[in-house]
């Protein structure tokens, strides 16, 4: 499922909303049916957890606490320390380069999907998996899938329900920093993880909002979404061709979808992560361009074909 912080401020017509709330409520309605025992969660960071201190492609967290952006729980995550450490050691011991974490930061992409599917985000034990779809230099796209597979692989080898979430938008471009635009204030903290004040973090907020309103307007300068790029992906991922995307350069995403349209490497790890166990078949199948999200919006669920 996609992610937005707009999702929790004011700005969003009424009707958008009750849509993609729609949406949501049946992925709920989903997972509600299937009781997962465990969740796993495939999602990137917005300079809130990870920095260019040290940006690593993909992290394990075996202990995790929400750090409260756009009203998203501030606190620790059920995390179950030693399932994680196992499933870090699994997938390096199928060749996927995997760094971990014992206190991970996480934001609203990983937060925002558990409240909105759970209600509360520690409902159920959660694994935090960070895949980095902002701070560039970026791998290639056919390692997000390889994640994914080493982490079904793993999967598999548990008696459990287990629940895969990847949390990411499809094409957008919101006003994201990068090293070479950011002014020295920013620049700090997207590279040491200076903290932000609460007035800080209102303002980004407030200046979150006045670039939505800008680009629903057609007065931004950030780049269009694009509804054929979504859809093409999103065919793909509903035929379960993951390996097509392996050709998806990283530039050719970048403009296409726009700068932060990297985030459908979640939704590529945890479609491979269930491709692990077989053939699937995917159902809610929503998808709207919202520009008042600046984002492609989209939910999928899916189950094994062996297990309808």
């Amino acid at each position: 499922m996609s992610h937005s912080p707009l999702l929790n401020l004011p700005g969003p017509p009424p009707e958008l909303l009750a849509d993609v709330e729609a949406a949501i409520a049946g992925a709920r309605e989903f997972v509600a049916a299937f009781d997962p025992e465990l969740v796993v969660v495939f999602a990137p960071d917005h300079y809130n957890g990870f920095f260019y201190k040290l940006m690593p492609p993909f992290c394990i967290g075996t202990a995790a606490q929400g750090i409260g952006d756009y009203g998203t729980r501030t606190g620790p995550l059920n995390v179950p320390a030693t399932l994680a450490g196992d499933c870090a050691t699994a997938v390096l011991d199928r060749g996927v380069d995997m760094s971990v974490s014992a206190c991970m930061d996480v934001d609203h992409g990983t937060v925002q999907p558990l409240e909105r599917l759970f209600g509360d985000a520690t409902a159920r034990p959660v694994i935090p998996i960070f895949v980095n779809a902002v701070g560039a230099p970026l791998g290639p796209l056919r390692r997000a899938r390889q994640l994914g597979a080493a982490v079904g692989a793993f999967l598999a080898t548990l008696d459990q329900r287990v629940l895969l979430v990847g949390s990411g938008g499809l094409s957008h471009d919101p006003p994201i920093p990068t090293l070479a635009t950011a002014s020295p204030e920013v620049r700090n903290r997207i590279l040491h993880g200076a903290p932000m004040s609460a007035e800080q973090r209102l303002a980004r907020q407030e200046s979150v909002v006045a670039a939505a309103r800008e680009f629903a307007a057609g007065r931004s300068t950030l780049a269009a979404l694009n509804p054929d790029f979504d859809q093409r992906f999103l065919q793909i991922v509903d035929s379960g061709s993951l390996g097509e995307l392996d050709d998806w350069s990283n530039a050719f995403i970048t403009e296409a979808g726009g700068n932060s349209a990297h985030e459908i490497r979640t939704w590529v790890a945890a479609f491979a992560a269930m491709a692990a166990q077989g053939p699937y078949r995917t159902d809610n199948r929503y998808y709207r361009a919202a520009p008042e999200l600046i984002a492609g919006f989209a939910t999928r669920t899916a189950l094994g074909v062996e297990q309808r």
